[in-house]
This record gives structure tokens, C-alpha cells and sequence, in this order.
């Protein structure tokens, strides 16, 4: 065990965490370089093309020190976006350091300290690592004063290394072995070992990435799982070195992977313990939660006909996303579907590009919402997220929507514009901090309501790319919550029913409204488009009808010979729009759903 170091990197998007995991990969020397391809723990197009770390991965490299002794370095990937946290918080669980990369030219962002408070509380030693030291805007110095001033940790211990050119990774290997604690455990003891993660393989199962703290495990073993008590008997453990390596056992303080034929990820919890069956420890480890859904949002194929193929597309997706949660769902507009919820934004994004990318699917989206709280006049409280299950209004005595504390890191010039987009958000500035001399953190309390539709692009806007943003989901307040329906041709459209706050509720159905006339095709009659709130009528636009000019042939004349044409023509409109039907395009539904609320 003395010759074991566990570490994760923590960094904000876009440091180079992914580029970092490569050189170290390559120092291990465990893959060939004709093998090799860059960014090769983001197995996914969607991270290659985004930059970003969805599912975490785990690589088993070893070094050769400059002592001369063989150490294993068990790297263990996190994520890097907000939405992941508690997946993030269960890798460092499994992990005695952390390498805190800083970008050089970007210096600390939120969720730099997010991650760094993260890894404080598993009291995990840290070393600084400036990266992108060869590019021309790096600011090296600056950045030490930001790890010493911002962070509180000794600056003079900071790597400095460029993991696209590959300057002073050897160096950070050696720091690794050299200030990072080896694992405690007693490979004698019953077996305790944490999940963090898990991924599907077609032909072998649910294949489980975890850390033993206590005890051994080897194939033929019977385990547990301590929060659902499925038992299981393992096939293989082996460490990962890219592939997978299969080992006779793995002891207390390494890191592997374990098949033991589970058919379904969702009986593999992140954050679970595991223990041998007939010879259990004595508590499980601390921390474990479920994960739970923030953001939802329902999921309908464009094509009626196209139902089973959505059905069968989201079953396979779940056995790779244990997180994504869905039950049946149906709308009078768009037929069968689902009902779904995201563990945020970017998780409903990634769930929405693989369906389509990965399974083939063409779906449409309805507007994202969250789960509100409301108290009805008899006491009993409802947790809802879909607008269409909001009860009548006369028998709501009170509502309560979700409350985010966001942090919001700027360059100080553009503090007027974010304090602006806040308070248009409804946000609450509970406090703000200059962290350097020109870089101030912002703290923010908001509706969680207001930053799912468009915040964070609205905030990359106004700070020109330099804003960096991170929140937690605090508590639920009061709040004046309206159901906004909107009609189409008098008719009520459930998929386009948003639950909205009662001040931004014109504003809301103005947008909508605008948007559905550019997107709904004209027809022989006039069709309304109107936003309303019970039986009153807030905002309505028009799509204007085709008319034939039926006066065309008479020239000259009465007047009542035009008149009566005209009179004609008003007649025939008007059945037609009693009979007419309105089709509405799937970019009706994508239109309302981006809405620009400003």
C-alpha cells in the first residue's frame, strides 16, 4: 500500500484537465503511441466536440520513480460541470489528493473554489498546478497571488506545466509520489469499498468502478450492495489501463473495476457501499444519496408512429445514465411520450443530443421546468413540475419555488451588467467580494426557475466570456406562481403551458406569442395566437389569412355589389376557421422553448 497514490484532477471548464489526464497517461507508458488519440479518457463526440467531462473515468498508470521503486498512480477522472457535483464529491471520496489545476491565463474561476471546498471537506491534500504556462497571455505571477490570496494555499508548492507541450510532467509525477499520502486500509478486515461510478457493457453487464477501503475482494466472492441489499457473485476485478486488466484480487486502497453479472446500472448507486455477503462490515461508508432530478421537462417523438422507437431508445440510454429519470407522459398536441428529469441543464442538453445522435431519435422538447411546492387551503402539500397537473387556483392557499445561492466570479468592469441580469432574474445580492484587485466574486440568491432557460448564455454574453458561474440548490420560498396557457385558434395548447411567476407572466406570453407567428404557417383564415392566465387574456398575436381579392371583377358600379362579395367572403372564413385545423411545426415548440425572455 505504501507504494499506491490516489488523486483525482479538479479544475473549471476549459483548464486543460482533459489534455493534463493525457500526458500523465502517456508517462504511464500503458498504451502505444500508435494508440493514442488526445482527449482518450472523453470516450463520448459530445465531450470531444464541447471541451467538457461528462462521465468520469479511471486510469491505473505506473511510474517508475527517481527512488527507483514502482509506484501505482490510480487516477480517478471527475467531471467538471456544476450539474455533476455529487458525483464529483463521491470521486474525491475515493481519493487521498487532488491535483487543483489553474489555468495560466484565466486564473481562478467558480468552480475552482467550488471544487476546491469540495475537496477540503474530504480533508484531501492539494497541489496547485498552473497549466498553459507556454501560452502568451499567461500570467503566472498573478496566479500565485490568486492561489495564495483567494485560496489560502502556498503558492511556492505550484507546478507549473503545459500540458499541451508536455513541460514539467515528470516533474508533477514526482510531486505526486512525493506529497501525496499513500491509502490507509487493513487488507485483513471485512471488505468496505465505495462505488463512484459505473458504466454499461452489452456483453457483460453493469461494470462497477469503486475503491476498497477495507478487506480484499476476488472473483467467486458473494457481495452486497448495503443500500438495497441485491446480492451478487463476482465474475472478474482488474484494475483500468485504458482496457480493462482482469487481477487475481484487489486489496484494501486500490482502485478497480468488478463484474458481477447486474443486468440493470440503476441497482449500482454511485456512492454505495460494498461487502461480502456472509461476512459484512459493520456501517456503510458516509455520504451516500440518491441523486435527484432539478430540472424537467417532457420528451415527445415528432412522429406519433415513432413512440415504441423513443421507448426503446430511452431504456437503452438509461442502462448508461443511471440518473436520467422518466415515466409515460401524454399531451392532447403531441400524442404519447415522456416525462423526464435532469439532473440540470447541460444533463438535459447531453440526454437530448445522445437520443438523437447515438439512437437514431427526432424529438421535440417541451419548455423545462422545476418542482414547485403548493399548499392547498386544506393543509396538504403537492410537489409538482408539470403545469398540466397545477390544481384550480381558488383552492391554493400558498406556493413555494426552489432557491440556488449562485457565485458568480467577474472581472470587476462588468459588475453593473450582472448585478442588472441578476435583478431581472429576480436574484437578491446577498453579498459581494473582491478577490483580487480587479476580480470580484458575487453572491446571488435566485429562483432556480429564472437561471434554467437562458441565464448562463445571457451571463457569457454580458461578461464577454469572462464570467464564470456556480451554484447549490439552498430552499424553497414563497413565490406568486401563475399557470400561463396558451391558445391556439381558441384552443389550448398543454405542451406549450409554462407555471411562470406572476410579474414575468406578460412578459413570458408576449415572447411566446411573437415567436409562434413567425413559426406557424398562414392559412385561409386568421388564426389567434393568445396567451392567458385562467379565462383572462394577457398578450395575442395574429397570423394574418391568404385572401383572394374577390372584388377583382367589378368595375365600377354600387358600392353594395363589392360589399356584398366582401360580406361573401367574411362568411366563408369564418366556417373555415370553425372547421380548421392548425397544424403546429416542431420548430413552433423549439421557438417558445429558446425564448429570449428579455
Amino acid at each position: 500500500m505504501k507504494d499506491i497514490r490516489n488523486f483525482s484532477i479538479i479544475a473549471h471548464i476549459d483548464h486543460g484537465k482533459s489534455t493534463l489526464s493525457d500526458r500523465l497517461i502517456q508517462a504511464g507508458h500503458i498504451i502505444a503511441d500508435r494508440d493514442f488519440k488526445d482527449q482518450i479518457l472523453d470516450s463520448m463526440d459530445i465531450e470531444r466536440e464541447r471541451g467538457i467531462t461528462i462521465k468520469s473515468n479511471t486510469v491505473c498508470l505506473p511510474y517508475q520513480a527517481a527512488d527507483g521503486r514502482t509506484y501505482t498512480l490510480n487516477l480517478i477522472d471527475t467531471p467538471g460541470h456544476v450539474d455533476f457535483c455529487y458525483e464529483v464529491s463521491r470521486a474525491l471520496a475515493s481519493c487521498e489528493g487532488a491535483l487543483l489545476l489553474i489555468d495560466a491565463s484565466q486564473g481562478v474561476e467558480a468552480q475552482t473554489l467550488a471544487n476546491l471546498m469540495l475537496a477540503m471537506e474530504h480533508d484531501l491534500e492539494i497541489i496547485p498546478v498552473i497549466n498553459k504556462i507556454d501560452l502568451p497571455s499567461a500570467d503566472i505571477e498573478r496566479v500565485k497571488n490568486q492561489i495564495k490570496d483567494d485560496l489560502g494555499l502556498d503558492a511556492s508548492t505550484a507546478m507549473l506545466v503545459s500540458a499541451k507541450e508536455g513541460i514539467g510532467i515528470s516533474e508533477l509525477m514526482e510531486a505526486i509520489v512525493a506529497k501525496l499520502p499513500p491509502p490507509k486500509g487493513d487488507p485483513e478486515a471485512p471488505l468496505q469499498a465505495l462505488i463512484f461510478d459505473s458504466h454499461y457493457d452489452p456483453y457483460r453487464g453493469t461494470i462497477v468502478h469503486f475503491r476498497i477501503f477495507q478487506g480484499r475482494i476476488k472473483a467467486g466472492d458473494r457481495i452486497r450492495f448495503m443500500s438495497n441489499n441485491q446480492t451478487y457473485k463476482v465474475e472478474e476485478v482488474g484494475y483500468f489501463q485504458i482496457v480493462r486488466k482482469p487481477q487475481k484480487e484487489l486489496a484494501a486502497g486500490e482502485v478497480g473495476y468488478m463484474i458481477a453479472g447486474i443486468k440493470t446500472i440503476s441497482d449500482t448507486r454511485c456512492g454505495d457501499t460494498v461487502t461480502l455477503a456472509d461476512q459484512p462490515c459493520e456501517a456503510p461508508l458516509p455520504g451516500f444519496r440518491d441523486a435527484k432530478p432539478v430540472v424537467f421537462a417532457s420528451i415527445y417523438p415528432v412522429s406519433a408512429d415513432e413512440y415504441e422507437d423513443l421507448a426503446e431508445a430511452l431504456e437503452k440510454y438509461k442502462l448508461n445514465d443511471a440518473s436520467l429519470i422518466y415515466e409515460k407522459d401524454s399531451s392532447a398536441a403531441l400524442g404519447f411520450g415522456f416525462r423526464c428529469g435532469f439532473l440540470g441543464l447541460l444533463h438535459l442538453e447531453v440526454v437530448q443530443e445522445r437520443l438523437e445522435r447515438e439512437y437514431d431519435q427526432s424529438i421535440i422538447l417541451t419548455v423545462p421546468s422545476v418542482q414547485y411546492k403548493i399548499i392547498l387551503n386544506d393543509g396538504t402539500e403537492m410537489i409538482i413540475d408539470n403545469p398540466a397537473h397545477y390544481p384550480d387556483p381558488t383552492t391554493i392557499d400558498h406556493t413555494l419555488e426552489p432557491y440556488i445561492r449562485a457565485s458568480i466570479i467577474v472581472p470587476d468592469r462588468y459588475m453593473g451588467a450582472v448585478m442588472k441580469l441578476c435583478m431581472d432574474r429576480r436574484g437578491v445580492n446577498k453579498n459581494y467580494q473582491y478577490l483580487t484587485s480587479s476580480r470580484l466574486e458575487m453572491i446571488f440568491e435566485l429562483p432556480l426557475s429564472e437561471v434554467i432557460y437562458d441565464f448562463y448564455d445571457k451571463l457569457k454574453s454580458v461578461t464577454q466570456g469572462y464570467g464564470s458561474f456556480d451554484y447549490e440548490i439552498t430552499e424553497y420560498r414563497s413565490s406568486k406562481l401563475v399557470k400561463l396557457d396558451i391558445l391556439i385558434n381558441g384552443e389550448r395548447v398543454d405542451a406549450l403551458s409554462q407555471l411562470v411567476h406572476e410579474e414575468r407572466a406578460y412578459t413570458r406570453a408576449r415572447v411566446a406569442c411573437d415567436k409562434l407567428q413567425e413559426e406557424i404557417p398562414r392559412q385561409q383564415f386568421k388564426i389567434a395566437i393568445q396567451g392567458a392566465i385562467g379565462g383572462k387574456i394577457i398578450s395575442r398575436s395574429t397570423v394574418n389569412a391568404f385572401r383572394k381579392d374577390v372584388t377583382a371583377k367589378c368595375y365600377g358600379g354600387d358600392i353594395t355589389r363589392k360589399r356584398k362579395l366582401l360580406e361573401k367572403q367574411k362568411k366563408g372564413k369564418k366556417r373555415m376557421k370553425m372547421v380548421g385545423q392548425v397544424e403546429l411545426p416542431q420548430s413552433a415548440f423549439l421557438a417558445v422553448l429558446k425564448t429570449d425572455s428579455d
